[in-house]
């Protein structure tokens, strides 16, 4: 019997002018359409949410917090497994991603995990903000897998509609996929089955 489409949510969390980071998006979107998986598209230039003074778990009563948090809290929770796309910023993470990231607990994304996928115009591909952002996602409960889809020289390996333009992007979205579906599959049956700590 074949088991439900997992529902991913994809992140962009670049917003710095003439980004590259829509075209890893769309490709990555297309990719996970075509493995049959539900695809919820999270761009932070697009939600434009303010600098974090007050995160959605600060509102006493949900109902006072902004429709548009809560919207995306439920959305984030509804999700199987997150797949982040980094560029990288002064070797670091670009602080819309933290921002966006920040203004939800991490028991919205616990017992599920997380895929990550970086890039940038040079040879390293955003390897650095990468690693760093292994670091959070561990820690907001979304532990990453351990193989990273490293896009080097990403205006050489996209077109402006995502589409690619070497054998590496396939192959190496592939090798991801392959990781996260596993564990996405395996995490969301033990939800199902055992429930999670403390519920």
């Amino acid at each position: 019997m074949a088991s439900k489409p997992l529902k991913y949510v994809l992140f962009l969390g670049t917003v710095r002018e003439n980004r590259l980071g829509l075209r890893v998006a769309k490709f990555m979107q297309n990719f996970l359409l075509k493995a049959g998986h539900d695809v919820d598209f999270m761009d932070a230039q697009e939600l434009n949410l303010p600098l974090l003074k007050k995160p959605l778990h600060f509102y006493k009563n949900p109902s006072d917090a902004p429709p548009l948090l809560v919207d995306l809290g439920n959305r984030i929770k509804e999700a199987d497994g997150y797949v982040v796309i980094t560029g990288e910023y002064n070797h670091s993470i670009p602080p819309a991603l933290a921002n966006l990231l920040d203004h939800f607990p991490g028991s919205s994304f616990s017992y599920k995990p997380s895929g990550i996928v970086c890039y940038s115009p040079g040879q390293y591909g955003g390897m650095r903000a990468a690693i760093q952002l292994r670091a959070l996602l561990g820690e907001i409960g979304c532990i990453s897998v351990s193989n990273i889809f490293g896009l080097p020289q990403t205006n050489k390996s996209l077109d402006e509609e995502g589409k690619p333009l070497n054998d590496h992007m396939e192959s190496g979205a592939k090798r991801l996929l392959t990781q996260l579906d596993w564990h996405a599959h395996a995490m969301r049956n033990h939800r199902e089955g055992f429930g999670i700590p403390g519920k």
